[in-house]
């Protein structure tokens, strides 16, 4: 019987904040090829739906979910119960924020794009059991995060500055 490469298929809606259709052509084959490279127990599947917000509706959802005020870059709701980490298939909705990734890549010299690459990223490293709550996690996490970006072809984001500053 033919083996079938996992599947996983990533969905966006966005609230105009892309506003060519080649910057979401982009986001969406960037994803695909990150999370291709995950190296996860029965390979990469299940689904990432994510939604590009502005600040107003990532601060709503921001105090709603998490009871902190202002906005934020990216909030992962795992539909999978934290049980992606054990091998069982992603279910995850993201609310990305594009002013946030816009403030971010403005200061560092990189697309809004490919930050809210690495907001999807970081999202979905969650589910896999990845966290940054301590000096070590945040290094392992962080460097995940570049390991799937430079194997999409876009080259580590999170710590570098497109002018050669780090973050």
């Amino acid at each position: 019987m033919p083996r079938h490469p996992p599947t996983l298929a990533i969905d966006f809606v966005d609230d105009r904040s892309l506003t060519s259709p080649a910057q979401r052509a982009w986001l969406a084959d960037r994803a695909c090829a990150a999370l291709a490279a995950l190296e996860v127990r029965g390979g990469a599947r299940g689904e990432v739906r994510a939604r590009i917000v502005g600040d107003g509706e990532m601060a709503e959802a921001h105090q709603r979910w998490s009871g902190v005020a202002g906005t934020t870059d990216v909030l992962t709701f795992d539909l999978a119960e934290g049980r992606s980490a054990g091998g069982e298939p992603l279910d995850v909705d993201l609310l990305l924020c594009a002013d946030e990734a816009r403030r971010q890549a403005d200061e560092r010299g990189f697309t809004v794009e490919r930050e809210l690459l690495l907001y999807l990223v970081h999202g979905v490293l969650h589910c896999l059991g990845h966290d940054d709550h301590d000096e070590d996690a945040f290094a392992r996490m962080h460097a995940e995060e570049d390991r799937l970006l430079e194997a999409a072809g876009v080259g580590a984001t999170y710590g570098v500055d497109a002018r050669g500053a780090g973050r």
